[in-house]
Protein backbone atom coordinates (compact mmCIF):
# COMPACT_ATOMS: atom_id res chain seq x y z
CA UNK A 1 0.00 0.00 0.00
CA UNK A 2 2.85 2.02 1.22
CA UNK A 3 4.46 1.18 -2.07
CA UNK A 4 1.60 2.02 -4.38
CA UNK A 5 1.06 5.67 -3.05
CA UNK A 6 4.84 6.42 -3.58
CA UNK A 7 3.90 5.28 -6.67
CA UNK A 8 1.02 7.46 -7.21
CA UNK A 9 2.71 10.10 -5.67
CA UNK A 10 5.61 10.14 -8.00
CA UNK A 11 3.57 9.58 -11.11
CA UNK A 12 1.36 12.31 -10.15
CA UNK A 13 4.28 14.98 -9.00
CA UNK A 14 5.91 13.81 -12.95
CA UNK A 15 1.90 14.87 -14.41
CA UNK A 16 1.80 17.95 -12.44
CA UNK A 17 5.32 18.68 -13.49
CA UNK A 18 4.16 18.18 -17.00
CA UNK A 19 1.28 20.13 -16.61
CA UNK A 20 3.30 23.17 -15.51
CA UNK A 21 6.16 23.06 -18.25
CA UNK A 22 2.92 22.90 -20.73
CA UNK A 23 1.41 25.80 -18.89
CA UNK A 24 4.81 27.83 -18.67
CA UNK A 25 5.01 27.29 -22.62
CA UNK A 26 1.87 28.37 -23.58
CA UNK A 27 1.43 32.05 -24.20
CA UNK A 28 -1.17 34.01 -26.02
CA UNK A 29 -0.21 37.45 -28.06
CA UNK A 30 -2.74 39.49 -26.80
CA UNK A 31 -1.40 42.69 -29.18
CA UNK A 32 -2.70 40.49 -32.24
CA UNK A 33 -5.63 39.07 -30.21
CA UNK A 34 -8.92 40.45 -32.14
CA UNK A 35 -10.86 40.43 -29.01
CA UNK A 36 -8.08 42.95 -27.40
CA UNK A 37 -9.19 46.25 -25.44
CA UNK A 38 -7.21 49.21 -26.03
CA UNK A 39 -7.68 52.17 -24.02
CA UNK A 40 -7.92 55.47 -25.67
CA UNK A 41 -5.84 57.18 -23.03
CA UNK A 42 -2.32 55.99 -22.80
CA UNK A 43 -1.29 58.07 -19.41
CA UNK A 44 -2.54 55.00 -17.68
CA UNK A 45 0.27 51.98 -16.65
CA UNK A 46 0.21 48.28 -15.88
CA UNK A 47 0.14 49.33 -12.31
CA UNK A 48 -3.34 50.98 -12.47
CA UNK A 49 -5.67 48.55 -12.71
CA UNK A 50 -6.26 47.23 -9.28
CA UNK A 51 -2.95 45.54 -9.23
CA UNK A 52 -3.24 43.71 -12.65
CA UNK A 53 -0.47 43.45 -14.91
CA UNK A 54 -0.73 43.51 -18.11
CA UNK A 55 1.64 42.90 -20.85
CA UNK A 56 1.26 42.31 -24.84
CA UNK A 57 2.05 38.67 -23.63
CA UNK A 58 -0.22 37.38 -21.11
CA UNK A 59 0.06 33.92 -19.61
CA UNK A 60 -3.14 32.02 -18.86
CA UNK A 61 -4.66 29.42 -17.52
CA UNK A 62 -7.27 29.71 -19.21
CA UNK A 63 -7.97 32.48 -22.35
CA UNK A 64 -12.05 32.60 -22.01
CA UNK A 65 -11.18 33.91 -17.94
CA UNK A 66 -8.94 36.50 -19.09
CA UNK A 67 -10.51 37.81 -21.78
CA UNK A 68 -13.80 38.16 -19.67
CA UNK A 69 -11.21 39.80 -17.16
CA UNK A 70 -9.91 41.98 -19.40
CA UNK A 71 -13.29 43.10 -20.84
CA UNK A 72 -14.50 44.04 -17.75
CA UNK A 73 -10.82 45.71 -16.17
CA UNK A 74 -11.12 47.86 -19.63
CA UNK A 75 -14.69 49.08 -18.93
CA UNK A 76 -13.63 50.27 -15.68
CA UNK A 77 -11.10 51.94 -16.91
CA UNK A 78 -13.31 53.87 -19.60
CA UNK A 79 -15.79 54.53 -16.96
CA UNK A 80 -13.14 55.90 -14.69
CA UNK A 81 -11.78 58.10 -17.71
CA UNK A 82 -15.36 59.54 -18.31
CA UNK A 83 -15.80 60.46 -15.36
CA UNK A 84 -11.87 62.23 -14.77
CA UNK A 85 -12.87 63.91 -17.82
CA UNK A 86 -16.37 65.32 -16.57
CA UNK A 87 -14.64 66.45 -13.29
CA UNK A 88 -12.00 68.16 -15.44
CA UNK A 89 -14.41 69.98 -17.59
CA UNK A 90 -16.53 70.49 -14.51
CA UNK A 91 -13.77 72.77 -12.58
CA UNK A 92 -12.91 73.93 -15.92
CA UNK A 93 -16.37 75.45 -16.73
CA UNK A 94 -16.74 76.66 -13.33
CA UNK A 95 -13.62 78.52 -13.65
CA UNK A 96 -14.55 80.03 -17.21
CA UNK A 97 -17.93 81.21 -15.69
CA UNK A 98 -16.20 82.61 -12.84
CA UNK A 99 -13.69 84.44 -15.13
CA UNK A 100 -16.50 85.62 -17.57
CA UNK A 101 -18.49 87.38 -14.34
CA UNK A 102 -15.21 89.24 -13.59
CA UNK A 103 -15.35 90.34 -16.87
CA UNK A 104 -18.62 91.14 -17.25
CA UNK A 105 -18.94 93.22 -13.71
CA UNK A 106 -15.71 94.89 -15.05
CA UNK A 107 -17.25 96.35 -18.00
CA UNK A 108 -20.40 97.14 -16.41
CA UNK A 109 -18.50 98.99 -13.72
CA UNK A 110 -16.38 100.80 -17.04
CA UNK A 111 -19.55 101.21 -19.15
CA UNK A 112 -21.27 102.45 -16.31
CA UNK A 113 -19.14 104.54 -16.12
CA UNK A 114 -18.63 106.39 -19.28
CA UNK A 115 -22.35 106.44 -19.37
CA UNK A 116 -22.61 108.38 -15.98
CA UNK A 117 -20.01 110.70 -17.29
CA UNK A 118 -21.63 111.31 -20.83
CA UNK A 119 -25.12 111.66 -18.93
CA UNK A 120 -23.23 114.27 -16.95
CA UNK A 121 -21.84 116.06 -19.04
CA UNK A 122 -24.82 115.75 -21.70
CA UNK A 123 -27.43 117.43 -19.14
CA UNK A 124 -25.06 120.18 -17.71
CA UNK A 125 -25.17 121.05 -21.58
CA UNK A 126 -28.49 120.81 -22.14
CA UNK A 127 -29.82 122.43 -19.71
CA UNK A 128 -26.79 125.12 -20.30
CA UNK A 129 -25.42 124.98 -16.72
CA UNK A 130 -22.12 125.10 -17.83
CA UNK A 131 -22.69 128.01 -20.65
CA UNK A 132 -23.18 130.49 -18.29
CA UNK A 133 -22.01 133.59 -20.61
CA UNK A 134 -24.19 135.94 -21.78
CA UNK A 135 -22.27 136.26 -25.43
CA UNK A 136 -23.27 136.00 -28.76
CA UNK A 137 -22.49 133.67 -32.12
CA UNK A 138 -23.83 133.26 -35.25
CA UNK A 139 -25.13 129.90 -36.36
CA UNK A 140 -25.05 129.15 -40.02
CA UNK A 141 -27.34 126.48 -40.78
CA UNK A 142 -27.38 125.09 -44.36
CA UNK A 143 -29.49 124.15 -47.57
CA UNK A 144 -31.99 121.48 -46.43
CA UNK A 145 -30.58 120.80 -43.45
CA UNK A 146 -30.11 117.17 -41.56
CA UNK A 147 -30.01 117.23 -38.09
CA UNK A 148 -26.22 116.37 -37.66
CA UNK A 149 -25.93 119.47 -39.98
CA UNK A 150 -27.96 121.43 -37.15
CA UNK A 151 -25.37 120.22 -34.28
CA UNK A 152 -22.43 120.41 -36.28
CA UNK A 153 -23.15 124.41 -36.65
CA UNK A 154 -24.44 124.77 -32.88
CA UNK A 155 -21.14 123.03 -32.20
CA UNK A 156 -18.73 124.92 -34.55
CA UNK A 157 -20.25 128.52 -33.23
CA UNK A 158 -19.82 127.18 -29.68
CA UNK A 159 -23.61 127.53 -28.97
CA UNK A 160 -23.88 124.08 -27.66
CA UNK A 161 -20.56 121.96 -26.38
CA UNK A 162 -22.38 118.38 -26.84
CA UNK A 163 -23.68 117.86 -30.20
CA UNK A 164 -24.10 114.34 -30.32
CA UNK A 165 -26.12 114.55 -26.63
CA UNK A 166 -28.69 117.29 -28.71
CA UNK A 167 -29.09 115.08 -31.62
CA UNK A 168 -30.55 112.73 -28.69
CA UNK A 169 -32.87 115.39 -27.45
CA UNK A 170 -34.09 116.77 -30.60
CA UNK A 171 -35.20 113.11 -31.43
CA UNK A 172 -36.82 112.29 -28.25
CA UNK A 173 -38.64 115.30 -28.01
CA UNK A 174 -39.83 114.84 -32.10
CA UNK A 175 -37.75 117.98 -32.79
CA UNK A 176 -35.30 116.88 -35.49
CA UNK A 177 -36.97 117.58 -39.08
CA UNK A 178 -38.66 121.09 -38.48
CA UNK A 179 -35.09 123.11 -38.96
CA UNK A 180 -34.55 125.57 -41.44
CA UNK A 181 -31.79 126.95 -43.60
CA UNK A 182 -30.61 130.49 -42.26
CA UNK A 183 -28.08 133.01 -39.88
CA UNK A 184 -28.82 133.11 -36.64
CA UNK A 185 -27.68 135.35 -33.59
CA UNK A 186 -28.00 132.86 -30.62
CA UNK A 187 -27.22 134.00 -26.94
CA UNK A 188 -24.53 130.94 -25.75
CA UNK A 189 -26.69 130.50 -22.42
CA UNK A 190 -29.50 128.89 -24.31
CA UNK A 191 -30.70 125.37 -23.44
CA UNK A 192 -31.60 122.87 -25.78
CA UNK A 193 -35.34 123.42 -25.73
CA UNK A 194 -34.45 127.46 -26.50
CA UNK A 195 -32.43 126.93 -29.10
CA UNK A 196 -34.68 124.26 -30.94
CA UNK A 197 -37.58 126.90 -30.57
CA UNK A 198 -35.04 129.79 -31.42
CA UNK A 199 -33.99 127.50 -34.71
CA UNK A 200 -37.46 126.82 -35.84
CA UNK A 201 -38.75 129.82 -36.51
CA UNK A 202 -37.94 131.62 -39.67
CA UNK A 203 -38.74 135.63 -37.77
CA UNK A 204 -35.24 134.97 -36.09
CA UNK A 205 -33.18 134.69 -38.93
CA UNK A 206 -30.36 137.52 -39.88
CA UNK A 207 -29.83 136.76 -43.67
CA UNK A 208 -32.38 139.15 -44.67
CA UNK A 209 -32.18 140.89 -47.73
CA UNK A 210 -34.41 143.75 -49.25
CA UNK A 211 -35.40 143.51 -52.73
CA UNK A 212 -36.86 145.73 -55.07
CA UNK A 213 -39.25 144.88 -57.49
CA UNK A 214 -39.49 147.70 -60.23
CA UNK A 215 -43.40 148.40 -61.72
CA UNK A 216 -43.70 146.73 -64.95
CA UNK A 217 -41.31 143.21 -64.55
CA UNK A 218 -42.93 140.43 -65.78
CA UNK A 219 -42.62 137.21 -64.03
CA UNK A 220 -39.67 135.95 -65.37
CA UNK A 221 -38.01 139.53 -64.88
CA UNK A 222 -38.97 139.47 -61.20
CA UNK A 223 -37.56 135.83 -60.99
CA UNK A 224 -34.36 136.56 -62.54
CA UNK A 225 -34.19 139.97 -60.03
CA UNK A 226 -34.48 137.61 -56.74
CA UNK A 227 -31.70 135.02 -58.07
CA UNK A 228 -29.37 137.88 -58.52
CA UNK A 229 -30.24 139.25 -55.17
CA UNK A 230 -29.84 135.08 -53.57
CA UNK A 231 -33.42 135.09 -52.52
CA UNK A 232 -33.62 131.93 -54.84
CA UNK A 233 -31.41 129.36 -55.88
CA UNK A 234 -32.95 129.01 -59.15
CA UNK A 235 -35.88 130.16 -60.77
CA UNK A 236 -37.60 127.04 -62.01
CA UNK A 237 -39.20 126.32 -59.42
CA UNK A 238 -40.21 129.83 -58.78
CA UNK A 239 -41.60 129.37 -62.40
CA UNK A 240 -43.95 126.63 -61.91
CA UNK A 241 -45.61 127.47 -58.60
CA UNK A 242 -46.48 131.32 -60.39
CA UNK A 243 -48.48 129.17 -63.17
CA UNK A 244 -49.57 126.17 -60.25
CA UNK A 245 -53.24 126.40 -58.44
CA UNK A 246 -51.25 125.79 -55.10
CA UNK A 247 -52.30 129.73 -53.52
CA UNK A 248 -55.66 129.66 -54.75
CA UNK A 249 -56.76 128.23 -51.28
CA UNK A 250 -55.30 131.16 -49.74
CA UNK A 251 -56.36 134.19 -51.32
CA UNK A 252 -59.80 134.62 -52.56
CA UNK A 253 -59.11 136.95 -55.98
CA UNK A 254 -56.87 134.13 -57.19
CA UNK A 255 -60.34 131.69 -56.90
CA UNK A 256 -62.61 134.88 -58.63
CA UNK A 257 -59.87 134.85 -61.76
CA UNK A 258 -61.32 131.50 -62.47
CA UNK A 259 -64.51 133.10 -63.68
CA UNK A 260 -62.85 135.79 -65.82
CA UNK A 261 -60.31 136.12 -68.76
CA UNK A 262 -58.81 132.89 -70.00
CA UNK A 263 -56.58 131.44 -67.33
CA UNK A 264 -56.15 128.55 -69.30
CA UNK A 265 -54.22 130.39 -71.88
CA UNK A 266 -52.27 132.29 -69.71
CA UNK A 267 -48.31 131.71 -69.55
CA UNK A 268 -48.28 132.75 -66.27
CA UNK A 269 -51.12 132.69 -63.88
CA UNK A 270 -49.86 134.74 -61.05
CA UNK A 271 -48.29 137.15 -63.84
CA UNK A 272 -50.35 140.66 -62.47
CA UNK A 273 -50.49 139.87 -59.05
CA UNK A 274 -47.21 140.11 -57.78
CA UNK A 275 -47.02 143.25 -56.92
CA UNK A 276 -44.55 145.33 -57.39
CA UNK A 277 -42.68 147.20 -54.32
CA UNK A 278 -39.84 146.59 -51.82
CA UNK A 279 -39.49 143.97 -49.75
CA UNK A 280 -37.52 141.69 -47.12
CA UNK A 281 -36.37 138.29 -48.30
CA UNK A 282 -34.38 135.49 -46.51
CA UNK A 283 -31.44 134.32 -48.68
CA UNK A 284 -32.64 131.06 -50.31
CA UNK A 285 -35.77 131.28 -49.03
CA UNK A 286 -38.09 128.54 -50.46
CA UNK A 287 -40.22 129.65 -53.40
CA UNK A 288 -43.41 129.75 -51.90
CA UNK A 289 -42.61 131.50 -48.85
CA UNK A 290 -41.40 134.38 -51.56
CA UNK A 291 -44.50 134.17 -53.77
CA UNK A 292 -47.15 134.23 -50.55
CA UNK A 293 -45.02 137.69 -49.72
CA UNK A 294 -46.05 138.93 -53.23
CA UNK A 295 -49.39 138.07 -52.15
CA UNK A 296 -50.13 138.93 -49.32
CA UNK A 297 -48.69 142.54 -50.19
CA UNK A 298 -51.29 142.78 -53.03
CA UNK A 299 -54.10 141.52 -50.83
CA UNK A 300 -53.14 144.43 -48.24
CA UNK A 301 -53.07 147.28 -50.65
CA UNK A 302 -56.46 145.52 -53.06
CA UNK A 303 -58.98 145.26 -49.95
CA UNK A 304 -57.81 147.42 -47.27
CA UNK A 305 -58.44 151.07 -46.72
CA UNK A 306 -56.09 153.61 -48.08
CA UNK A 307 -55.50 157.32 -48.80
CA UNK A 308 -55.67 157.64 -52.71
CA UNK A 309 -54.95 160.90 -53.87
CA UNK A 310 -58.11 162.75 -55.46
CA UNK A 311 -60.59 160.81 -53.32
CA UNK A 312 -61.68 162.50 -49.84
CA UNK A 313 -61.90 159.68 -47.79
CA UNK A 314 -59.83 156.17 -47.39
CA UNK A 315 -61.19 153.77 -49.91
CA UNK A 316 -60.46 150.40 -50.99
CA UNK A 317 -59.17 149.66 -54.82
CA UNK A 318 -61.33 146.25 -54.78
CA UNK A 319 -64.14 148.81 -54.04
CA UNK A 320 -63.13 151.17 -57.23
CA UNK A 321 -62.66 148.36 -59.27
CA UNK A 322 -66.06 147.21 -58.45
CA UNK A 323 -67.40 150.32 -59.23
CA UNK A 324 -65.79 150.31 -63.28
CA UNK A 325 -67.31 148.00 -64.45
CA UNK A 326 -64.39 145.40 -64.79
CA UNK A 327 -63.01 142.50 -62.87
CA UNK A 328 -60.46 142.86 -61.08
CA UNK A 329 -58.57 140.48 -63.22
CA UNK A 330 -59.58 142.60 -66.26
CA UNK A 331 -58.20 145.87 -64.64
CA UNK A 332 -54.95 144.13 -63.83
CA UNK A 333 -54.94 143.01 -67.10
CA UNK A 334 -55.12 146.60 -68.69
CA UNK A 335 -52.91 148.48 -66.06
CA UNK A 336 -50.12 146.18 -67.35
CA UNK A 337 -50.72 147.08 -71.00
CA UNK A 338 -50.45 150.91 -69.35
CA UNK A 339 -47.64 149.95 -67.32
CA UNK A 340 -45.66 148.45 -70.40
CA UNK A 341 -46.66 151.15 -72.81
CA UNK A 342 -46.43 154.48 -70.53
CA UNK A 343 -43.98 157.08 -70.87
CA UNK A 344 -45.26 158.88 -67.51
CA UNK A 345 -47.62 158.81 -65.19
CA UNK A 346 -50.23 161.21 -67.05
CA UNK A 347 -49.61 159.27 -70.27
CA UNK A 348 -50.81 156.11 -68.17
CA UNK A 349 -54.08 157.77 -68.00
CA UNK A 350 -54.42 158.79 -71.85
CA UNK A 351 -53.07 155.33 -73.00
CA UNK A 352 -55.57 153.89 -70.71
CA UNK A 353 -58.37 156.36 -72.38
CA UNK A 354 -57.68 154.39 -75.32
CA UNK A 355 -57.70 150.98 -74.93
CA UNK A 356 -61.10 151.69 -72.77
CA UNK A 357 -62.37 153.37 -76.26
CA UNK A 358 -61.32 150.25 -78.24
CA UNK A 359 -62.61 147.88 -76.10
CA UNK A 360 -65.85 149.54 -76.01
CA UNK A 361 -66.37 151.59 -79.00
CA UNK A 362 -64.60 149.01 -81.16
CA UNK A 363 -68.03 148.20 -83.63
CA UNK A 364 -68.40 152.30 -83.44
CA UNK A 365 -64.65 153.24 -84.69
CA UNK A 366 -63.83 149.92 -86.24
CA UNK A 367 -60.86 149.45 -84.13
CA UNK A 368 -61.70 145.57 -82.98
CA UNK A 369 -58.09 144.90 -81.83
CA UNK A 370 -55.78 146.66 -79.53
CA UNK A 371 -53.02 146.01 -81.84
CA UNK A 372 -50.03 146.77 -78.60
CA UNK A 373 -46.17 146.07 -79.62
CA UNK A 374 -45.89 145.12 -75.51
CA UNK A 375 -48.14 142.02 -76.30
CA UNK A 376 -46.16 140.71 -79.00
CA UNK A 377 -43.39 138.85 -77.76
CA UNK A 378 -44.45 137.89 -74.21
CA UNK A 379 -43.81 136.26 -71.82
CA UNK A 380 -40.55 138.12 -73.39
CA UNK A 381 -39.95 141.72 -73.00
CA UNK A 382 -38.76 142.14 -76.63
CA UNK A 383 -38.04 140.20 -79.62
CA UNK A 384 -34.18 140.08 -78.49
CA UNK A 385 -35.56 138.23 -75.02
CA UNK A 386 -36.74 135.28 -76.96
CA UNK A 387 -34.58 132.49 -76.87
CA UNK A 388 -32.35 131.39 -79.82
CA UNK A 389 -33.80 128.09 -79.82
CA UNK A 390 -37.78 129.60 -80.04
CA UNK A 391 -37.03 132.58 -82.07
CA UNK A 392 -37.60 131.28 -85.96
CA UNK A 393 -41.26 129.84 -84.77
CA UNK A 394 -42.22 131.63 -81.19
CA UNK A 395 -46.01 133.65 -81.80
CA UNK A 396 -46.96 135.02 -79.00
CA UNK A 397 -50.80 134.08 -77.98
CA UNK A 398 -50.63 137.27 -76.24
CA UNK A 399 -50.79 139.43 -79.66
CA UNK A 400 -53.08 141.64 -79.73
CA UNK A 401 -52.75 142.41 -83.30
CA UNK A 402 -54.38 138.84 -84.00
CA UNK A 403 -57.45 139.04 -82.14
CA UNK A 404 -59.66 141.20 -80.52
CA UNK A 405 -60.08 142.40 -76.51
CA UNK A 406 -57.60 141.85 -74.00
CA UNK A 407 -54.85 139.73 -73.64
CA UNK A 408 -55.63 135.61 -71.79
CA UNK A 409 -53.66 137.83 -68.73
CA UNK A 410 -51.77 140.41 -67.73
CA UNK A 411 -48.30 141.05 -69.21
CA UNK A 412 -46.52 141.99 -65.95
CA UNK A 413 -47.40 143.43 -62.45
CA UNK A 414 -48.20 146.82 -63.09
CA UNK A 415 -48.15 149.40 -59.73
CA UNK A 416 -50.80 151.56 -58.47
CA UNK A 417 -50.35 154.45 -60.59
CA UNK A 418 -50.91 152.02 -63.66
CA UNK A 419 -54.43 150.09 -61.62
CA UNK A 420 -55.83 153.79 -60.84
CA UNK A 421 -54.93 154.69 -64.56
CA UNK A 422 -56.78 152.00 -65.51
CA UNK A 423 -59.88 152.44 -63.20
CA UNK A 424 -60.11 155.73 -63.64
CA UNK A 425 -59.20 156.62 -67.59
CA UNK A 426 -59.37 160.09 -69.20
CA UNK A 427 -62.11 160.84 -71.06
CA UNK A 428 -60.94 161.56 -74.29
CA UNK A 429 -61.99 159.97 -78.12
CA UNK A 430 -58.49 159.14 -78.54
CA UNK A 431 -58.00 155.76 -80.40
CA UNK A 432 -54.34 155.55 -81.28
CA UNK A 433 -50.91 156.63 -79.43
CA UNK A 434 -47.30 156.87 -80.10
CA UNK A 435 -44.32 157.80 -78.71
CA UNK A 436 -40.81 159.59 -79.79
CA UNK A 437 -37.44 158.40 -79.05
CA UNK A 438 -37.29 161.02 -76.17
CA UNK A 439 -40.41 159.52 -74.39
CA UNK A 440 -43.15 162.63 -75.70
CA UNK A 441 -46.34 161.05 -76.48
CA UNK A 442 -48.88 161.71 -79.89
CA UNK A 443 -52.11 160.66 -79.60
CA UNK A 444 -54.98 160.87 -82.27
CA UNK A 445 -58.49 160.12 -83.06
CA UNK A 446 -58.58 158.52 -86.36
CA UNK A 447 -56.16 156.69 -88.35
CA UNK A 448 -54.92 159.51 -90.62
CA UNK A 449 -54.23 161.60 -87.74
CA UNK A 450 -51.94 158.64 -86.40
CA UNK A 451 -50.28 158.59 -89.52
CA UNK A 452 -49.31 161.95 -88.85
CA UNK A 453 -48.18 161.74 -85.70
CA UNK A 454 -45.91 158.56 -86.10
CA UNK A 455 -44.34 161.47 -88.80
CA UNK A 456 -43.86 163.82 -85.81
CA UNK A 457 -42.11 161.08 -83.36
CA UNK A 458 -39.72 160.43 -86.20
CA UNK A 459 -41.22 156.64 -86.45
CA UNK A 460 -42.03 156.23 -90.46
Amino acid sequence: MSNFNEQNSEEYSDVKKAREEKIKNFKIDYSQNESSVQTENPIYNNNDFDGVSYDNEINSYSGEDVKEQMTENSRKVLKRQKKLQKKQEKKRNKKNTRTFRLIWLISVIIVGSVLAVYLLVGINDMLAINRTGDAQVSVKIPESPTLKDVSNALKESGAINEPSFFEMYAKITKSDDDFNQGVYTLKTNLDYEAIINFLQGNSNRTDIVKVTITEGQNVLEVADTLKNAGVLSDTEEFLALCNDTYFDEDFDFLQDMKNVGNPEGRYYKLEGYLYPDTYDFYINEEPKLTITRFLNNFDVLMFQKQNIEGYDKRVKISDLIEKSGYSMDDILNIASIVQAEAANNEDMYYISSIIHNRLEKGDETGSHSLGLDSTKFYPYRSEDKVPADLKSTFHSRYDTYDFEGLPPGPICNPGMQAILAAINPYDTNYLYFCHSSDGTPYYASSFDEHQYNLSLAGMN
